[in-house]
């Protein structure tokens, strides 16, 4: 194999990290070399990865956002009618156009929007939609249909059609669980709370860490499969016994570990945010992307958008929060030059109903908006904003099916097929330029 073809994946594991460490190394370890030098061999040649090229940040409005309070139709009688007490007033609205605007709170939105790089999608949903959090969640992060159940998440599906030469860094979520929409065959993402809580427990020399007496015990067993369970035996290359993946996948974790803690060391410190968990969020991520990170996508979240009562302050407060933090990771991209490689995306499990209810806040709905900020998209509104008075059953109807949506950000900015990522062709939605 040509050395200068050798992929990241094979050049860090086998080379940089063996000439590091291998001093510290049991014996044993120079037959995992073995595997992984065999895997990346197998491995599709990368010559992009997310440290020198596009980068996508998710980010889920959990809770299920009000749309019709965040892309506020304040020319409609209807929606003034239908909300009395939780109505935005047409005058504090910031007008995208006569019929349509943004939440008073969305100002570093609306500086996007001048600014070509902001684009509102609206009426955005799916046939026969999900009331449940759980499930509606699940449809969304699997882009499954309604009534269907997939093991995998849609990023998943693009870290396995699309990363196979990048390690597990190739999807970052700072979350304290791993999103479903990152479930994949590959065994690639990883997440964490905070980068405090990113630490591989232990030493490579084997002493004092449970990782290793699992893979002594493996060992002891005679190698059998049976000491991992379903999960880790699927990212088992076939000639790989289960001792060379439990140290295999030590090795990648401390790898990880020591990568990101140095990146957040050396990260400018001067870029200014608010003190909110979004905002931390993001800027972690920004450093992350700033020190180089191969990282392909990025997952973040903020909650609390669950409004059945009092919603007008609650609501308030969350967009002004959203629009803060995004406003500082924008800001921060571009100081670093790196804002025309980043695309960030909202979504929500659901919107929200069109009536207020009694307790001031409104009930799960269907459609909603997402929004999509970055170069090179359709700026201004995208789609038809859904009736308010032709409803299925008090909700709105769904222009674009969010799949579509999906289907547009990998085809025109991760630039992947999107059918097999997405299970069945879709067409992508109008949302670049």
């Amino acid at each position: 194999m040509n050395d200068s073809l050798r992929t990241r994946r094979e050049f860090l594991r086998t080379s940089v990290l063996g000439g590091a460490i291998s001093w510290t190394l049991p014996s044993f370890i120079h037959s995992t070399f073995g595997v992984l030098d065999s895997l990346a061999a197998d491995s599709a040649i990368q010559t992009t990865t997310g440290k020198d090229g596009r980068i996508l940040v998710v980010l889920q409005l959990a809770g299920g956002n009000d749309g019709l309070n965040t892309v506020i139709p304040f020319a409609d009688d209807a929606y003034h009618s239908a909300r009395p007490k939780i109505g935005l007033p047409a005058k504090d609205v910031l007008r995208i156009n006569d019929h349509v605007g943004l939440h008073p709170s969305l100002t570093g939105f609306q500086s996007l929007l001048g600014d070509g790089r902001l684009s509102v999608i609206q009426g955005v949903g799916y046939p026969n939609p999900n009331r449940s959090h759980f499930r509606a969640t699940e449809i969304w992060q699997t882009a499954s249909e309604s009534e269907q159940a997939l093991s995998t998440g849609w990023l998943g599906r693009y870290f396995d059609n699309a990363c196979s030469g990048e390690d597990s860094a190739c999807g970052i979520a700072i979350s304290g669980e791993t999103p479903q929409s990152f479930a994949n065959k590959s065994g690639k993402g990883i997440s964490f709370n905070s980068p405090q809580d990113y630490q591989f427990k232990g030493d490579l020399s084997g002493r004092n860490e449970s990782f290793f007496e699992m893979a002594n015990a493996a060992e002891d067993e005679g190698g059998s499969i049976g000491m991992l369970n379903n999960s880790a035996a699927n990212l088992m290359s076939a000639s790989e016994n289960p001792v060379s993946f439990l140290r295999r996948t030590s090795l990648d974790a401390q790898v990880n570990t020591d990568r990101i803690q140095q990146i957040l060391k050396r990260a400018n410190a001067d870029a200014r945010y608010p003190n909110s968990r979004l905002a931390g969020s993001l800027r972690t991520v920004a450093k992350l992307i700033q020190g180089g990170m191969p990282t392909r996508v990025y997952y973040v979240s903020q909650g609390g958008f669950d409004t059945h009562n009092n919603q007008s302050g609650a609501h308030a407060n969350l967009m002004r929060e959203m629009n803060e933090a995004l406003t500082a990771f924008v800001q921060d991209l571009q100081t670093q030059g790196n804002f025309e490689r980043v695309m960030l995306l909202t979504f929500s499990e659901f919107g929200r109903r069109v009536q207020e209810n009694a307790s001031g806040g409104t009930d799960h709905g269907a459609a909603a908006p997402m929004f999509l900020i970055g170069p090179g998209v359709k700026a201004g509104l995208v789609g038809e904003h859904p009736s308010l008075t032709d409803l299925h059953r008090g909700d709105l109807k769904h222009h674009t099916d969010f799949r579509a949506v999906y289907a547009s950000v990998l085809e025109n900015w991760l630039q992947v097929p999107s059918e097999k990522v997405l299970g069945k062709k879709f067409k992508p939605a109008p949302i670049f330029a």
